[in-house]
């Protein structure tokens, strides 16, 4: 027992790895912005150019104020540019090199202008039809504005005809998936943002090699610093080798690729045009709970069948096609959505939206807060990371204070220390506001979903964090009406039931030391 334990412990999660990976070329960079101080500083002495220090000094900050202003002027949050500001004005020469080392949006004109060809292909066939939108107004006018907001910025309709299937255990998920591959006739595509070459993942490779043989066209698409270290550089080449076509997202090339800092972090398995999965989880061992390192793992997600899929199916497309210029697009795109699912059920409205960092829209975060402006009895909130912008947090006080009983669940036992803290330092002020925090006591719960009133909800792979939010590919599912949303109700209510409440602790029990570190985590979190 003790043996597992130790085993156990001494393992990362699989998110954790990619996320030290990223942590490592972030250390990088930081250490070439402080290297690049130091020979400044050597540079003077050596050359005698001391003599200008003053002088030298005063252009530098001129750069620095120049910069500064630039940054001040952007459209973004002041979450985001206020620390920014305070590191190239203290330290301009560290602050600049790292702004333009790891803070630019990392996106070029050509990943821009590639996105916004595939587009202009993908979203022409996602009309919306009226009728339904008109229908959605008429049922759940507290509701529409949100689903209005998805349609003109995401430009993702609103369905009527799509069952939902919840599932509040990721490894139901993963079995409902396994049985939808084994059903598959014209074909299989897997989006994730990491694989691990382990047992979860090869039970779903050997149906996939099963379907190739049967003819079944097979595409694997997965993150390359999400799935580092859980698959080596050959296991594309080994997909390939077994029929299973595999494109890797965006490969690591540090200093040389200026689009490093948005990855693709969505999760979406779609067979036929007809049935498709999407949620928190990735495919590997820990999410199904087949390796435990921190406890038990809370992951949810949904099953859709009907028109909805076609939404998802393109998104698909959009990043196969869009990942690198140079490889073969498909010549007709239409062929993939041209059959879906007759469901019997067809219930309420389906909503699957993604999030694209390429068209500087935070759909992710604006579709939070429209439930949030709009939630009137209860608001329910699951994520593994708290780290929100003073506007979400106003907002989330606000629907307290004006008493709608709002509900946040983060894990009780952390995959990443330093984030867990951090997570931790906005619990004072939501609790001062009013709204209540839980931690989910049996492990961490990385589930990413919202409910509010019974009668809407969201589930997918966005985070309530600043990388979700500004930095990567994501994906969820509004659903207005549905039978699921019942269900994520229950769930939730499950769940609060194995957490402890800590509203009150960090209401007022917090220490003036405490205080000053949670500050400067709160300062820095955007460059985090």
């Amino acid at each position: 027992m003790e043996q597992d334990r130790k085993q156990r412990q001494s393992k990362m999660t699989m998110e954790k790895r990619a996320d030290t990976k990223n942590g490592i070329l972030r250390l990088i960079f930081v250490a070439l912005a402080v290297l690049l101080e130091a020979l400044f500083l050597i540079g003077l002495l050596v050359t005698g150019l001391h003599k200008y220090a003053e002088l030298i000094s005063i252009f530098v900050r001129l750069a620095a104020l120049i910069l500064v202003l630039a940054i001040y002027s952007q459209k973004k949050t002041a979450s985001i540019k206020m620390p920014w500001i305070i590191l190239i004005l203290v330290f301009p020469t560290i602050g600049v090199s790292l702004y333009l080392l790891i803070g630019l949006s990392g996106s070029t004109r050509r990943m821009k202008k590639r996105y916004e060809e595939i587009d202009r292909v993908v979203f022409s066939h996602l009309p919306q039809d009226e009728a339904i939108s008109d229908s959605l107004h008429t049922a759940f006018p507290q509701w529409e504005g949100v689903s209005r907001y998805i349609c003109r910025q995401a430009l993702y309709p609103v369905y009527r005809d799509t069952e939902v299937t919840y599932f509040e255990d990721a490894a139901k998920a993963l079995e409902a998936q396994k049985e939808a591959i084994r059903g598959a006739k014209q074909f299989i595509f897997m989006e994730y943002f990491a694989i691990e070459d382990r047992d979860s993942w090869r039970s779903v490779e050997e149906l996939l090699e099963e379907k190739v043989r049967e003819g079944v066209e097979v595409r694997v698409f997965y993150d390359d610093v999400g799935s580092a270290g859980l698959t080596n550089t050959d296991f594309a080449k080994k997909l390939q080798k077994k029929g299973i076509r595999s494109r890797v997202f965006n490969p690591m090339t540090p200093l040389f690729n200026m689009f490093l800092n948005n990855r693709d972090h969505r999760k979406m398995t779609i067979v036929d045009n007809k049935v498709a999965f999407t949620g928190g989880y990735n495919i590997a061992n820990e999410y199904f709970n087949v390796t435990s390192p921190f406890g038990h793992w809370k992951d949810t997600g949904v099953r859709l069948e009907g028109d909805a899929v076609r939404a998802m199916t393109l998104t698909f497309l959009e990043m196969w096609n869009a990942v690198r210029a140079d490889d073969a697009d498909d010549a007709n795109t239409a062929a993939y959505v041209e059959n879906t699912a007759k469901t019997q059920k067809p219930g309420g409205f389906v909503q699957f939206y993604a999030d694209n960092p390429m068209d500087k829209k935070p759909v992710g975060e604006d579709v939070y807060l429209g439930i949030m402006n709009r939630a009137e009895r209860y608001l329910y909130i699951m994520t593994p990371y708290l780290i929100i912008t003073d506007e979400m947090s106003r907002m989330l006080g606000n629907a307290a204070k004006r008493g709608v009983d709002v509900r946040i669940v983060t894990p009780g036992i952390p995959d990443k220390k330093l984030i867990y803290q951090l997570t931790r330092s906005y619990y004072n002020r939501l609790a001062f506001d009013g709204v209540r925090i839980f931690e989910y006591t049996p492990g961490f719960c990385h589930a990413k979903m919202c409910v509010a009133d019974d009668t809407v909800a969201t589930c997918g792979t966005i985070n309530l964090d600043y990388r979700s939010f500004y930095h990567h590919f994501e994906d969820g599912c509004l659903l207005v009406g549905c039978g699921a949303v019942t269900d994520i109700r229950k769930d939730f209510d499950d769940t609060f039931r194995q957490c402890r409440e800590v509203t009150e602790k960090y209401r007022t029990g917090r220490s003036a030391g405490l205080r000053f570190g949670q500050l400067l985590l709160r300062l820095f979190a955007p460059l985090l």
